[in-house]
């Protein structure tokens, strides 16, 4: 079982989702401009897949630890942190919210491909468990990696997030697994390691920058009894 964001592919930086989605709203912002816009995205955490809000607003934390059971709960969680952040452009913050959801925003890791195959050809199943809001098999499909994931257990569809066991105990009854004969590999301690609490083993890898994390999943091989080459 792999997570999504940080562990199979990551998004595209800030910079490059705010220059994107400028372009698709027809919107010009002078150089002073978007790098004060880049930081204030930044700080509120106005990315879905990017870093975390450094402040919450009181009035949206119900809304963010619930962002991921329902598509109208994740984009209504994110329009408001994007507006939180001082864009209020309604083209722009559509635009915004939409790039995230495009295969062209996320980039596989550089063993991602690698590591799915060998995996599938060894005759092992695959699970994707994400907490999301929007269906992430687009992206799997366009980056040439849905042909090997066999099950997608995403929150906004089985309707609990992890570190929920639910989540975990869905994925491993589509695999036809016991949670004890499954490996979970994921980047959130928290999130990722409720799988435990069924038995599963859990390995953590670390959500950095696409080109600075060439061989991060390689050791999925060892802890699976293989040798990944």
């Amino acid at each position: 079982m792999f997570d999504f964001s940080g562990t199979l592919l990551r998004i595209e930086s800030v910079a490059h989702w705010l220059d994107a989605a400028l372009a698709e709203a027809g919107v010009r912002l002078s150089g002073d401009a978007f790098a004060h816009t880049v930081e204030r995205l930044t700080f509120h955490g106005a990315q879905p897949g990017g870093p975390d809000p450094q402040r919450m607003p009181g009035r949206l934390k119900k809304l963010w630890a619930e962002r991921d059971l329902d598509a109208e709960r994740h984009r209504a969680a994110y329009t408001a942190l994007i507006k939180e952040a001082g864009v209020t452009e309604p083209a722009l913050v559509q635009a915004l919210y939409d790039r995230h959801r495009t295969p062209q925003a996320w980039h596989p890791y550089p063993d991602t491909a690698r590591t799915l195959g060998e995996l599938s050809r060894g005759g092992l199943a695959v699970a994707v468990v994400s907490n999301i809001g929007w269906d992430l098999r687009p992206v799997f499909r366009t980056h040439g990696l849905d042909e090997w994931v066999d099950v997608y257990a995403l929150s906004f569809e089985v309707g609990v997030q992890k570190p929920d066991p639910g989540i975990f105990r869905f994925a491993c009854e589509r695999l036809g697994l016991a949670p004890a004969e499954t490996l979970m590999v994921g980047d959130d301690r928290r999130a990722d390691g409720g799988a435990e609490v069924l038995g599963a083993r859990v390995h953590f890898v670390d959500p950095l920058p696409v080109d600075a994390r060439p061989h991060g999943l390689l050791p999925v091989f060892g802890l699976l009894g293989g040798d990944g080459g």
